[in-house]
């Protein structure tokens, strides 16, 4: 699935899979209904919602983007409805919403399993009716005609389950559903990726682009891609970047292709999603740790981005927590940030649910309060 700027949207593959996704695609296109696009992270979701869009009768008008976990309840709520002057600091006008500003078109909820209890009731409402309510109005502003196409990478109806989700928020989205297996599952699409993306960012970057060695596809092939296509197109742009000769040997690849590409599958599965995943955040402790760079430059917009998973960042938690005795203070200092951002920092690991007791980390004996034990960081 292509993902790079300014090329053309497309989805690329030979497996069965993709070619199962197209037949959903041009299905879905055929109608105005509302579709929920459900898969892990970096399948290219947003990909399959644009090619929808772009399909569809309403192709001529716009298609927009939210990712509604990068923005908290008021500001998401806001650039979806607009909100009139004076609603709240820094309102100086009034201001329309995503959602009017996409008539006939298309609006791509991405991350929609990461609404708050909040939002999720006020998306049911303009579900229901159709009407724009701007922030601070005391009345529906406009009757918008929008096609609805909203994504998830959890499990909604285990949501429902533990409460996290609205279960008639559900059912409205889930009209046409379309999953997007991960890359592991269809592992003969990857040469055909990997050598579009090769080839794109070594254009991009005006290098020559290397053969690849039979062993390198090899290994290639034997990774798992815990990260999906988004890790193989980083992949590729670094291999691109890096290149030093017109062919691409096993060396080449990064350590956790190396490790990974090793262990046996699916037995090993875990293991090889545990050794990409060790090796990140080795690499983003380090630069805190050893670099002094701040937590906010480095770990949280890889997190944003979603170029970094949940277990990740629970790692990185627990990496300071261990070094800190369990001290969240401690862990705000040792991640470089500013001892005012205590509240925001606790408050970002707990909306994310990356918040983890501080308890289990204070029961080893002889652990002083600063933090005594080694940790192991890439260097």
């Amino acid at each position: 699935m292509s993902g790079v700027p300014n090329s053309e949207v497309r989805l690329l593959g030979r497996s069965e899979a993709v070619r199962t996704i197209l037949t959903d695609i041009d299905c879905a296109a055929r109608s105005g209904a509302k579709v929920l696009i459900t898969g892990e992270t970096g399948v290219g979701k947003e990909v399959v919602a644009r090619l929808i869009h772009d399909r569809s009768a309403r192709a001529a008008s716009r298609l927009v983007t939210v990712n509604c976990a990068g923005l908290p309840d008021s500001l998401l709520e806001s650039e979806l409805f607009g909100h009139v002057r004076g609603s709240f600091t820094g309102a100086y006008r009034d201001k329309p919403g995503l959602l009017e500003m996409a008539p006939n078109g298309t609006v791509f909820l991405d991350e929609v399993g990461e609404m708050s209890t909040r939002m999720q009731v006020v998306l049911l409402r303009f579900l229901e009716t159709g009407e724009i309510q701007r922030i601070g109005a005391d009345r529906s502003h406009t009757r918008v005609n929008v096609r609805l196409i909203t994504a998830t990478n959890r499990d909604l109806p285990k949501e429902i389950a533990a409460g996290n989700f609205r279960e008639d928020l559900f059912f409205r989205l889930n009209v046409i559903r379309m999953h997007i297996p991960p890359l592991r599952d269809r592992i003969e699409d990857v040469p055909l990726l990997f050598e579009h993306y090769l080839a794109t960012y070594c254009d991009q970057h005006r290098v020559e682009r290397p053969q690849v060695a039979q062993g390198t596809w090899d290994m290639l092939m034997a990774y798992r891609w815990p990260g999906n296509i988004r890790e193989l197109r980083n992949v590729a742009e670094r291999l691109a970047l890096k290149s030093t000769g017109p062919v691409l040997r096993t060396t080449d690849l990064p350590a956790e292709i190396q490790r990974g590409s090793s262990l046996e599958a699916p037995a090993g599965e875990s293991a090889v999603q545990a050794a990409a995943q060790s090796s990140q955040v080795e690499e983003l402790t380090a630069r805190m740790l050893r670099h002094g760079e701040s937590f906010w430059a480095t770990v949280y917009p890889l997190f944003m981005s979603r170029d970094l998973t949940r277990n990740d960042l629970r790692r990185i938690v627990e990496v300071g927590l261990e070094q800190t005795n369990g001290n969240y203070r401690l862990v705000v200092a040792l991640f470089n940030m500013p001892s005012e951002d205590y509240k925001r920092f606790l408050g970002f690991l707990r909306k994310h649910n990356c918040h983890l007791p501080f308890q289990q980390f204070r029961t080893v004996s002889g652990r002083s309060q600063g933090g005594s034990r080694p940790v192991a960081v890439a260097g």
